[in-house]
Parts: structure tokens; sequence; C-alpha cells
């Protein structure tokens, strides 16, 4: 099994930043990838930023945070990031950490973490 923990969320004015944190423990040895999705009140979780666990590729992003997201990550302490980076209110969401397991061959989630962007 994978547990994932997030932290970081909070509430900001647009324009401004935040930092989110997921640190994975348990069965870490085989990740495949590790990413961030949303979901915003009356709407479907959608994706945001991806890594490939396993390689140096660079992480991938929803179109709609290029530029603005940067997705990093510490392979020692098995940790991601999401910076985010000129906020807007349409930004707020709950926001998930998902990590892919090769070992165990499923998908984990995190229990969320509230972004609230306000105007």
């Amino acid at each position: 099994q994978v547990q994932l923990e997030e932290s970081g969320g909070g509430l900001v004015q647009a324009g401004g930043s935040l930092r989110l944190s997921c640190a994975a423990s348990g069965r870490t040895s085989s990740i495949h990838t590790m990413g961030w999705f949303r979901q915003a009140p009356g709407k479907e979780r959608e994706f945001v930023a991806q890594i490939n666990w396993s390689s140096d590729g660079s992480p991938s992003y929803a179109d709609s945070v290029k530029g603005r997201f940067t997705l990093s990550r510490d392979t020692a302490r098995t940790t991601m990031y999401l910076q985010m980076n000129s906020l807007k209110p349409e930004d707020t969401a709950v926001y998930y950490c998902n990590l892919y397991s090769w070992g165990t061959g499923r998908g984990y989630w995190g229990q969320g973490t509230q972004v609230t962007v306000s105007s």
C-alpha cells in the first residue's frame, strides 16, 4: 500500500503564490508517475501536472497552468511539490496528489488540500 499526505493549501489573493507538498510513504519503491489533479465545486476532477518518477524527463502540465505552476520533486524524500504562482480565482479547487505504482498496479489519491483564490 501507498499513503499520500498533502499539505500547503490555503487562502490567497489573486496574483499570489502557494506551494503544495505531497509526501509518499509505504510501498514507494516502484513509483511510475506522481501528479496533481484538482476539482472545483460542481466540476469534474481535472489534470494539473504530472511527472514520470523513474525518468529524468520534464513534467507535463495542463494548458491552463503552463507558465504559472511548476512541479518539482525530491526523490530522496519521495516528495512532490507544486509551486503555484500568479494564482487566479479560477484556480480555486481541492487539489489532489496522485501516484501510480508499478509494484501494486494501481493508483492512489491523497485526501486533498483546499486552495482558495480570492479576487
